[in-house]
């Protein structure tokens, strides 16, 4: 049977994240129903990454085995029709036919991760459910060099939520850049995989060494404390996206 690659984009403001659950409404949910309306048999999408309620993507991808084969344009239009139709706010972005070893989940080498944060006074109107709107001046310089601190393969208990399913807490950190373009400040980071709220729990301390609560060197001894109690405050799930994977 043929297998389908989605690349997604979703507004996850309305969800309660990417999985599946029985009373409320996510975004897997949502595209298996409209799979389901194309090929008219249920179908379980697999997705590279869970996001949380709220969190957004810029390039989810999944993947999904179908009864039948259609061009790979017509299951994207269909798709997003469908979609469209239901009202979700999650768009097909494209479909391509792949060849059956090839597993959304499983087959990445990397992921790739963006944390917006909107830094004035005046509140948010565009970017409410979009961004975290932080009021006091963030130093971005102190927050890049507390960053450097995280690179690299490190057991990051501090910053895995208490309800992580992992079965370790070592990953390795690829990048984490920290740059402000006026009042936007952007955090992204990649690594072949993440902890559970390990985005949201780095920036959350971030912004405690931007607003100068937390001396640089502080993220380097929450790190070595092993001590999820040494984290800062978790970061809200508006400003997150999954921006895409690489195989």
């Amino acid at each position: 049977m043929p297998r389908y690659k989605l690349l997604i984009e979703y507004d996850g403001t309305s969800y309660c994240g990417w999985q599946r659950q029985a009373r409320d409404r996510s975004v897997q949910s949502a595209i298996e129903e409209a799979i389901e309306g194309l090929t008219t048999v249920f179908t379980t999408l697999h997705g590279c990454g869970r996001t949380d309620a709220g969190v957004h993507a810029l390039g989810q991808v999944a993947h999904f085995t179908c009864v039948k084969r259609y061009a790979a344009g017509t299951v994207r239009d269909a798709l997003n029709a469908r979609l469209k139709a239901a009202g979700d706010a999650v768009t097909i972005l494209a479909a391509d036919e792949v060849d059956d070893s090839f597993d959304a989940r499983l087959s990445a080498t990397k992921r790739h991760y963006l944390y917006r944060i909107v830094n004035r006074r005046p509140p948010l109107a565009l970017d409410e459910h979009r961004a975290w709107h932080v009021k006091r001046p963030l130093d971005v310089e102190a927050m890049q060099e507390s960053a450097r601190y995280l690179l690299g393969h490190h057991d990051f208990t501090t910053f895995r939520s208490a309800d992580c399913q992992a079965n370790s807490p070592l990953r390795t950190l690829d990048t984490l850049d920290v740059t402000r373009d006026g009042e936007r400040v952007e955090i992204r980071t990649s690594a072949r995989s993440f902890l559970h709220h390990q985005v949201r729990s780095f920036a959350g301390s971030l912004v405690e060494v931007g607003l100068g609560k937390w001396p640089p060197i502080g993220m380097k001894e929450a790190l070595e404390a092993r001590d999820r109690a040494r984290c800062g405050p978790q970061a809200p799930a508006a400003g997150l996206y999954f921006v895409k994977a690489e195989y």
